[in-house]
């Protein structure tokens, strides 16, 4: 039986029971897109998306966004009513729903440990290479003069005399100083022939007999005798500071002065060579230590500095008045009389080294 046009406009109008009307269909996908975006934090690059409200928790947003783009995937019907209520206060007040509900902060990125900067170097002094000038002279040996010197370094570590003088009772102190001064006193430039020595001694000894006492101490020695001195250092830290000869010389007074004396006679003879220089260079105010001899003698001020204060003071009182060989010779004018320049005063000598 054909129903009225009013009954038929009834039943399509009316819902059926039991059945919910999807949230999907209410809602423009457009909108809830911009809600969703105005919800979500910016996270930190790299980091996990920060939660805004419970758009997170649940599946409504996919849901929406899926069902805008295919209409034909339904929504399940048991999630639809939760999805609603949320999808309608998030809509209605985004803002709100974020006050109400803080996000939750996403885990900090470990931080990564900073690359170390590279510590700025600090302005080195200039040294000055003192062996390019004699390159091309083959009697300078300057290709291999640094390493010959620190091959004397290493010999000299070698030769450092023990307290001998405790372990013998033939000669005594003075007995050594007073032999040195002889020695000073009798030297010759070149080496001397058999019969000078001869002569030397007065005829004491016949040349048979000086000539075995020649071969016992090689033989003892084992005919190693090239041992470092500080005269060989001295002129080589003089090129360094570029000392004119006469302050080569009034270091090589300093440096014989101490042959008498047997406290010196276990200092090393490159730290001795050094002091000797660094003694003279202020007597004569022509500086301190510089870089380049920094480099080459291997030692700082403050190392020599101990040993410059006693040099001083044996110059300027010297123990053994009578020997008086080493300040004879250095008082000709050969020597440009160095032996006769005044002593340096203590606490002058004590600031001055201060400042170096």
């Amino acid at each position: 039986m054909p129903l009225s046009r009013n009954t038929r406009v009834l039943s399509t109008k009316q819902p059926r029971a039991g059945k919910a009307i999807p949230a999907a269909e209410n809602i423009n996908p457009e909108k809830e897109e911009s809600c969703q975006a105005k919800r979500s934090l910016s996270s930190p690059q790299g980091g996990p998306k920060k939660r805004s409200a419970f758009g997170d928790l649940t599946n409504a947003h996919k849901n929406q966004v899926v069902a805008g783009k295919k209409e034909a995937v339904k929504v399940v019907p048991q999630k639809a009513h939760a999805s609603q209520g949320v999808a309608k206060n998030n809509e209605i007040n985004p803002k709100k729903s974020l006050k109400k509900t803080p996000p939750t902060e996403a885990p900090a990125e470990p931080k990564e440990d900073p690359t170390p900067e590279k510590p700025v170097p600090e302005q080195v002094p200039a040294v000055e290479d003192i062996d390019k000038e004699q390159l091309g002279d083959p009697y300078a040996n300057a290709e291999y003069a640094k390493d010959i010197f620190e091959y004397m370094r290493e010999r000299e570590e070698k030769f450092i005399l023990p307290n001998y003088m405790e372990k013998q009772s033939d000669i005594s102190g003075d007995m050594r100083a007073i032999l040195v001064d002889w020695m000073v006193e009798v030297q010759e430039r070149y080496p001397p022939c058999v019969d000078d020595f001869l002569y030397i001694c007065d005829d004491a000894y016949k040349r048979e007999e000086l000539i075995a006492m020649e071969i016992s101490i090689l033989t003892t020695l084992k005919f190693d005798i090239n041992i470092p001195i500080p005269y060989r250092f001295l002129r080589r830290f003089a090129k360094c500071a570029r000392a004119s000869m006469e302050t080569l010389t009034l270091a090589r007074f300093l440096c014989e002065m101490t042959l008498q004396e047997y406290d010196y006679a276990r200092e090393s003879p490159s730290k001795l060579a050094a002091s000797c220089l660094l003694l003279a260079l202020t007597m004569k105010n022509l500086g301190g230590w510089t870089p380049t001899l920094e480099y080459y003698s291997g030692y700082c001020a403050q190392d020599l500095h101990p040993l410059v204060k006693r040099l001083n003071f044996l110059l300027t009182y010297q123990p053994h008045d009578k020997l008086k060989a080493v300040r004879t010779k250095y008082s000709h004018r050969v020597f440009f009389e160095v032996a006769k320049v005044t002593p340096m005063d203590m606490l002058k000598l004590e600031e001055t080294l201060k400042s170096c």
